[in-house]
């Protein structure tokens, strides 16, 4: 596989436990909105990562503390990002927080907050 300079990173509560369709739909929602905020705020990131293939990465963190710690910390190094707040209609709360989408950015950019996440 090659190397992606580009990459868009995912990180999940680990603490809700959602079902694996509500997690893929919860990806969905931070893969377009933090899409379109790279595509908004940095174009030519945004380009370069469609380009590309749009690779993307699922990480966890253990709860909602973790989550926006992380998301202080991405907005802290200028990268785009969204957190995903759920309407409740199914499976959690309405208003509770699932996940976060950063990205698309430069891959050394985003690992330097995300590397030491493990796999979703």
């Amino acid at each position: 596989m090659s190397e992606f300079n580009y990459k868009q990173v995912i990180v999940f509560r680990s603490d809700l436990k959602m079902s694996k369709g509500k997690i893929a739909a919860q990806a969905g929602h931070a893969a377009v909105s933090a899409g379109e905020e790279a595509r908004k705020h940095n174009k030519r990131w945004w380009k370069a990562w469609v380009k590309e293939g749009q690779c993307k990465i699922a990480v966890k963190v253990e709860n909602e503390k973790e989550l926006l710690e992380l998301e202080k910390q991405v907005k802290e190094l200028a990268l785009p990002c969204v957190l995903i707040t759920d309407r409740g209609l199914t499976e959690v709360p309405p208003g509770t927080i699932t996940c976060l989408g950063i990205g698309p950015a430069p891959t050394e950019k985003i690992d330097i907050i995300t590397a030491s996440l493990p796999l979703l």
